[in-house]
């Protein structure tokens, strides 16, 4: 008869409904795509203003995690649901990412990767999405506010008190409020995102266009331009993801099989999908990195 010690061990290793369940079914994905799988979810609908639901340097621990001990030569289907986040630690990790897996990494968006989701959605090859599904504007943002914004009202301001130089009063009070070195904090910003975003879509969704600069320089212009796309929060769709040239297949009819009480394969990866938002929901986790065979780390919220 185990003891009060070994009752408690035995409690604490058996995972929750919602663990069994998420993990059933990325096993399942498995299965379908004979890849390495790995889920990277973000409760940032669920907990809109709880901070650590974004991208960040903490990541590179939870995927060091879920990468450890993977056949590197199956590739990975990475699930992305992310609001974006800081670019350096994006930058780091799809550096990481590749280094594991070069090339061969597949990105499936069950329904929202944003901003510097879809920077890292683009360091794939390819992008599997639904007609639900959404990525963004890969403009960066300084403190909530575009960069691409703040230049576009700057260069409004100068012209506006070049024409009426009586403007200046009304405009020194805008203005005022970006520090010194701001502004070319901005620019840098918007070079370094086009740059790293350039450079991966060359190097592997369109490695094999004779074209690739072009290419790679069209889905960029795109999806950075403040004046296209008009707002961070623009949900942009596969019809015009596909218009601007982006390699994105449709989960629908991608692979029709049967598996495991799954009739298609985008029915395993909705029912992946609800799994974690049904985890947000009822739990106080607010990101979620785990693989295929059930190495995890979860965040949760911190409660004062």
């Amino acid at each position: 008869m185990p003891n009060w010690e070994q009752v408690i061990k035995e409690i604490n290793n058996v995972p929750s409904a919602h663990d069994s369940i998420r993990r059933k079914y990325l096993g399942i994905m498995h299965q379908y795509t004979g890849r390495n799988v790995i889920a990277y979810y973000s409760a940032f609908i669920q907990k809109p203003r709880i901070d650590g639901t974004g991208i960040s340097d903490t990541d590179k621990n939870a995927f060091m995690q879920a990468a450890h001990g993977l056949d590197r030569s199956l590739g990975l289907d990475l699930i992305l649901h992310t609001p974006g986040g800081n670019v350096a630690a994006t930058e780091s990790l799809v550096y990481y990412l590749k280094s594991l897996f070069d090339d061969n990494i597949r990105v499936f968006v069950p329904q929202i990767a944003m901003s510097a989701g879809t920077m890292i959605s683009l360091a794939a090859k390819e992008i599997v999405m639904g007609k639900q599904s959404n990525l963004g504007p890969i403009d960066p943002q300084f403190g909530g506010m575009s960069c691409a914004g703040v230049l576009e009202e700057f260069d409004t301001a100068l012209k506006d008190i070049k024409e009426n130089p009586s403007s200046v009063g009304l405009w020194s009070n805008i203005i005022q409020k970006y520090h010194p070195t701001f502004l070319g904090d901005c620019k840098k910003a918007i070079d370094w995102s086009e740059e790293i975003v350039k450079q991966w879509l060359m190097e592997n969704m369109f490695k094999d266009s004779k074209e690739s600069d072009i290419d790679a320089s069209r889905v960029v212009a795109s999806l950075s331009s403040h004046n296209n796309t008009y707002s961070h929060a623009r949900h942009i769709h596969i019809s015009d993801l596909k218009k601007i040239g982006v390699n994105v297949v449709p989960l629908e009819g991608l692979d029709d099989r049967e598996i495991g009480g799954c009739k298609d394969l985008q029915d395993c990866v909705l029912t992946v999908h609800h799994s974690y938002m049904n985890a947000f929901e009822t739990s106080t986790a607010i990101k979620i990195v785990e693989n295929h065979n059930g190495a995890a780390m979860i965040l949760s919220q911190v409660t004062r």
